[in-house]
């Protein structure tokens, strides 16, 4: 099987609970909610999406013929002379419409630790170590069960005490952005309420835009 890569950059993770770590982000092109046309928004699934995940024409973006070369090609941007296993986080749109058994495969042979960003409309193959999985309202839930769930907030169709069940170890919030400012201000003061009402939940902020990084 062969794979489409957006891009591909070495950066630290911005959200959730590996904020801060140090990894390599493989955006693979293409998602089932949304086209990622601007004209095809209006009637998308997912309407706040704010990825560009069109094509290969992203940084260190391409095809790949198989998982072994994509997973050579992974490791070189890792940092060398490292004792740390590298850690990759494979992403979209929604990864899952291209992350296979040989793909899992071909990346732990390179001792690759594996975290993935789905939005939970699909099952993924066994042996990814790190799943975060974020709903998205109108669209069945398929993945009930992972590592992270991270909810962006507020989606009227979909509040959390709609997931707040399910089997995730760590629930998160993250504040809906919008073009607006004030929109944008008032999101993030709703989620920082409802979570200090609902301690299951944490607040989970997009600290990688806050320190102007990919």
């Amino acid at each position: 099987m062969g794979y489409t890569v957006k891009e591909v950059f070495y950066s630290l993770q911005g959200e959730g609970v590996h904020s801060g770590r140090p990894a390599i982000f493989c955006r693979l092109s293409n998602c089932n909610l949304w086209t990622g046309r601007e004209e095809d928004r209006p009637q998308a699934v997912c309407q706040f999406c704010d990825t560009d995940f069109i094509g290969t024409d992203g940084q260190n973006g391409g095809r790949f013929k198989g998982a072994d070369e994509l997973s050579s090609y992974l490791k070189n941007f890792w940092p060398k002379n490292t004792k740390q296993h590298p850690f990759v986080v494979l992403t979209g749109g929604e990864p899952l419409l291209q992350v296979d058994d040989s793909l899992i495969e071909a990346l732990h042979k390179n001792q690759f630790e594996i975290a993935i960003e789905t939005n939970g409309t699909k099952i993924p193959p066994p042996g990814i170590d790190w799943i975060c999985m974020s709903p998205k309202a109108n669209v069945p839930i398929i993945l009930d069960h992972g590592d992270e769930l991270k909810l962006v907030y507020p989606q009227p169709n979909l509040m959390p005490e709609k997931v707040k069940d399910l089997n995730y170890e760590h629930f998160f919030l993250q504040a809906m952005d919008d073009p607006d400012p004030e929109i944008s201000k008032r999101n993030l003061e709703l989620t920082v309420d409802y979570c200090l009402k609902n301690p299951q939940w944490q607040l989970s902020l997009q600290t990688h835009k806050m320190l102007g990084i990919d």
